[in-house]
């Protein structure tokens, strides 16, 4: 958002994001695709329940004990979800992409951004835009996460069919479902936190601390797990009265198999893995068990790191002169004027017509006076 601040004058001269409990070394789907090394890797998609495959669940805010659990602090952000953290600054999953100059969409209001930070510690990265956020959300400092319920944001697909196995008395028994189709539709949920694993022995360095929680039959209601597009959506823990951010989405346990053999494997929202095969980080199918379980980068551990960049002393971004002919608007910008933002001066060649002149920037400014000044248009702001 640029704020557009003017000053017109005619003249006759014109002027101027515990350990894990049974598989360490099953593979981990990341929430968006990307190489790896280490591991083998596929694609994720969004927010799936236990209770129900409706498309129009909880595609709205929460109410109730859940009102103002996070909802109204989620933008858009290439196809994914953001969070503001302060007036100029928001959050999301460094390993989501973008790009200085795209822009984030907030409350309907599109921000630029103007820089970007990554933590090296995890995969958080931060933000910082031109303009300033109505609201923004508050950073979870506690480390009591673990035995919390939480809601979770995010968007992409829905739930398709179920996974099935038949045993040698013919049952069919269900343990979750398949990843459906991609719909980029917001979507929240409800789940706990089981514990905090160690990212970098799942992953790879460079990931700290992941919150875990797993997708249980017997959750409730709103019991979720993630899929592909919930990469850098929030999750949001209650401090007293206050739901403050305490997660970025990251990664979920897959993919699966109903044999021990690569073809045929799948990724799915699983709540009883017992009687299916995951594979370890050395490419050999293993039996399952157990609920599956997802991740979000813990965002109580980097703190000190958080405040490091919102809290720091950043120049304000110089403005641009902007100018038309008429008042009521054409403004373009003044290719060739030059600014001299520690004198707060812009200087342009004195124009030939009488002109309007205004300011394009990430803050509010003022033109504060124009002169001539050999044979120069000079203005201060």
């Amino acid at each position: 958002m640029m704020s557009l601040t003017g000053l017109c004058l005619e003249t006759k001269r014109p002027l101027p994001m515990q350990s894990v409990p049974n598989s360490c070394l099953n593979r981990r789907t990341i929430l968006i695709a990307f190489l790896t090394s280490k591991l083998s890797i596929s694609s994720v998609q969004a927010i799936i329940f236990y209770s129900t495959g409706d498309t129009n669940y909880n595609t709205t805010a929460p109410s109730g004990i859940l009102t103002n659990s996070g909802w109204q602090y989620e933008g858009t952000w290439d196809g994914f979800l953001g969070t503001p953290i302060a007036p100029k600054y928001f959050m999301t999953a460094e390993h989501v992409g973008g790009a200085i100059g795209q822009t984030f969409v907030f409350h309907g209001v599109p921000y630029t951004t103007t820089a970007m930070y990554d933590d090296p510690d995890s995969d958080l990265r931060i933000w910082r835009i031109c303009g300033a956020f109505p609201q923004y959300a508050q950073i979870y400092t506690n480390t009591n996460e673990v035995g919390q319920s939480f809601v979770v944001i995010g968007r992409g697909t829905q739930r398709a069919a179920p996974v099935t196995t038949t045993n040698v008395l013919g049952n069919v028994k269900t343990h979750g479902w398949r990843w459906g189709p991609y719909d980029a539709v917001s979507r929240w949920g409800e789940n706990t936190v089981t514990g905090v694993v160690d990212g970098d022995s799942l992953f790879g360095s460079g990931l700290g601390d992941l919150l875990q929680a797993a997708f249980n039959a017997n959750g409730g209601s709103n019991e979720c797990h993630l899929s592909f597009g919930d990469s850098s959506g929030a999750l949001f823990l209650k401090d007293g009265s206050v739901w403050k951010l305490a997660g970025i989405n990251y990664a979920v346990d897959g993919p699966y198999n109903t044999t021990n053999a690569d073809a045929g494997s799948f990724d799915a929202a699983i709540f009883d893995a017992a009687g299916l095969y995951e594979k370890n980080i050395a490419g050999i199918w293993l039996p399952a068990s157990g609920p599956g379980t997802f991740y979000a980068t813990r965002v109580s551990a980097h703190v000190s790191w958080i405040n490091s960049v919102i809290n720091a002393n950043v120049a304000a971004d110089p403005p641009i002169l902007q100018s038309s002919i008429s008042a009521a608007g054409g403004y373009a910008d003044e290719i060739n004027a030059t600014v001299n933002d520690p004198s707060k001066t812009i200087t342009v060649a004195l124009p030939g017509e009488s002109r309007f002149y205004r300011l394009r920037a990430c803050d509010p400014l003022t033109i504060k006076s124009i002169q001539v000044q050999n044979g120069n248009l000079v203005l201060t702001y």
